[in-house]
């Protein structure tokens, strides 16, 4: 009868006393960071859920990196005017406004994909070559794709018009390349910079270029030089001009829209090239692959950085007996 006494008490005193107890140590009601240290929940807790440290790096800081990062794209050039492959970093000296940089990134040969924009100048169609110009132009589209690069087609004369979106579908380009119609006027400012806006709107981390075909004779554009160049600077694309001159008397021909090309393909890197005639389209454009493919790539981050909007120069040395052909200038962004 005693020991039954003593049994019931001390079941009615647990009763009582463990509901404190866990209360004390953990209440559901509140959220996990106001739960006593231990508690069950924080135990329980996924990891993915957990905190991250100050030291973790952000979205927001991973783009603030890159956009400081200044990428240069390099043709190295022997005394055969051949590309020159396989040159060690040492072989390199970058500098900007006259400081020299730190390389933090070299590539040989750059795997980096391509996003080219084949623009072609309607004005030359009225020749009798035209046949000859859309099958190299489409011999061009399947010798310099690869399968993570993309190209688009477009036609100009007065207005520009993209004829096919960016894709690496080879035979839906060349069809695009052969429904390229007559036209008249050459816009050659409007061709470069709705080129390049379409070229920066490509994903980052990859080549961006454009490959002209025209006469140079700029008649009919709606945007004016400078504009162009900005938004090819601001892109970050190489342009190679291929000026196809129909007469070759050079008395009363516009050369405004010529020297003008001359000067953006400069600043930006690329090439021009001055076929004698429509036959050496292939060989010009077999030039234009073998230097996409030769390409090093310098990456650095500017010391000191410039200010926001303004233009940086830039020039990159190379050892003797070979030629560096790189963008000359590069426009800053916001800070």
């Amino acid at each position: 009868m005693i020991a039954q006494v003593y049994k019931l008490r001390a079941v009615l005193l647990a009763s009582l006393v463990l509901p404190s107890l866990l209360s004390a140590q953990e209440k559901p009601d509140r959220p996990p960071w106001a739960q006593p240290a231990g508690s069950s929940q924080e135990a329980a807790k996924p990891a993915a859920t957990q905190e991250k440290s100050p030291d973790t790096a952000s979205p927001r800081n991973t783009v603030k990196v890159t956009v400081n990062l200044v990428n240069v794209l390099v043709s190295v050039l022997d005394d055969h005017n051949r590309p020159a492959p396989n040159l060690p970093v040492e072989a390199f000296q970058v500098f900007e406004e006259g400081t020299q940089q730190k390389i933090d990134v070299f590539e040989q040969e750059t795997k980096q994909p391509l996003d080219v924009a084949l623009m072609i100048d309607t004005s030359l169609s009225a020749h009798k070559e035209i046949e000859f110009e859309r099958d190299a132009a489409a011999n061009f589209i399947k010798q310099v794709l690869r399968p993570d690069d993309s190209l688009s087609v477009f036609e100009f004369d007065e207005s520009v018009t993209q004829l096919a979106k960016f894709s690496s579908n080879v035979p839906g380009l060349q069809a695009a390349v052969h429904r390229i119609t007559d036209g008249s006027g050459t816009s050659i400012y409007d061709a470069v910079l709705l080129g390049s806006q379409a070229l920066g709107r490509r994903p980052n981390e990859r080549r961006r270029v454009i490959v002209m075909v025209t006469d140079a004779g700029e008649t009919t554009s709606r945007t004016d030089f400078e504009s162009a160049r900005k938004a090819a600077l601001r892109a970050g694309i190489l342009l190679y001009t291929i000026i196809v001159r129909p007469v070759k008397n050079e008395n009363g021909r516009n050369t405004a829209g010529e020297h003008a090309l001359q000067t953006i393909t400069e600043t930006t890197g690329g090439a021009m090239f001055y076929p004698a005639s429509i036959q050496e389209l292939p060989i010009i454009f077999d030039r234009i692959d073998a230097e996409l493919r030769t390409q090093y790539r310098l990456t650095y981050y500017p010391n000191p950085r410039g200010p926001a909007n303004t233009y940086r120069t830039i020039e990159v040395k190379v050892l003797a007996g070979y030629t560096a052909r790189h963008r000359t200038t590069y426009l800053t962004g916001p800070q």
